[in-house]
């Protein structure tokens, strides 16, 4: 945290100090506690999965009709689906649309949100008026029914134009956050020093305000990911979008609509996705509480 005047005369021998600091913690605490180190492999692993795994599978999945709904085997682990389609490899290669589409949304969310916020809450006045009308306006926009209007003439089969959209409606709450923070922040005496001192406003924000909110974005972020891959698979599943690709939220709305909730067969093809998604948010939630003693000082226990 920069609390002082006395400013890094440069970057370059700065930075590569407080990266192998963050590292060097961010291990200590991940060996602190069994839970927040399965959190990090979990989380490593469905990544890995998304940048993999689709390279292991052809580009159409092959189908064996003597071989629909069939239950978990050495030959399919994970049963197959309506198609005879192996379920495993199904939610394989649905998983980098998935992750891809909710880390570009949030990633999209964090720069918009904290530049937005940032900027608002330093300088105040007319600027804060209008990026704060400006966020409001966001805040209002009903992200369903847009995405209605929009898979009308966009089929979203590129999980980067659907992360698009969803971090260019939901980076409004971020901004707000992070405007508060810096209303509080702008105060402080090192940062009531750094504009004594004659520092630009550019310096001042991403020097002085940027690294003390940095630990709050960077939780948001992956908080995030969790978010919009709910609200993605939630379209796929509501069938608001069209079935372009492979996604688990796919998987969820073909297995209801062909009554495994009904009938139980099938049903290694339904709870598969709910399972990674289940998987996914608790690797990401005991991430989190490892980040959060990184950042904290006041949390950690040596």
């Amino acid at each position: 945290m920069s609390t002082t005047v006395d400013l890094p005369v440069s970057g370059a021998t700065v930075a590569p100090a407080r990266r192998t600091g963050f590292w060097r913690n961010l291990w200590k605490v991940l060996k602190r506690k069994p839970s927040r180190m399965v959190g990090a492999v979990i989380v490593v692993l469905f990544v890995l999965t998304g940048l993999v795994g689709p390279w292991l599978y052809p580009d159409n999945l092959p189908r064996d009709s003597n071989q629909i709904l069939a239950g978990p085997s050495l030959s399919h682990l994970l049963g197959t689906d309506f198609e005879g389609t192996d379920v495993l490899a199904l939610l394989i290669t649905g998983t980098r649309y998935v992750l891809v589409a909710a880390a570009f949304a949030a990633l999209i969310t964090v720069l918009i949100g904290t530049g937005f916020g940032l900027y608002a809450g330093y300088r105040r006045g007319a600027p804060d008026s209008v990026l704060m009308r400006i966020t409001d306006f966001v805040l209002t926009i009903p992200g369903f029914p847009l995405l209605l209007v929009l898979s009308t003439v966009w089929k979203f089969s590129s999980a980067l134009q659907m992360g698009l959209v969803l971090g260019l409606t939901g980076w409004g709450g971020l901004a707000r956050s992070v405007r508060s923070a810096t209303l509080s922040l702008r105060e402080r005496g090192f940062v009531e020093a750094a504009r004594g001192l004659g520092m630009p406003t550019r310096h001042i924000v991403t020097r002085e305000l940027l690294p003390n909110i940095a630990p709050y974005v960077a939780m948001n972020l992956l908080i995030g990911v969790t978010t919009f891959i709910y609200s993605q698979v939630g379209l796929f599943y509501l069938g608001v979008l069209p079935f372009t690709s492979n996604n688990w939220g796919v998987m969820i709305q073909l297995a209801v609509t062909n009554g495994v909730t009904q009938t139980g067969a099938g049903l290694g093809y339904l709870m598969a996705p709910l399972v990674a998604i289940l998987l996914l948010t608790l690797g990401v939630v005991l991430l989190v509480d490892a980040l959060d003693e990184v950042f904290n000082p006041r949390l950690r226990e040596d």
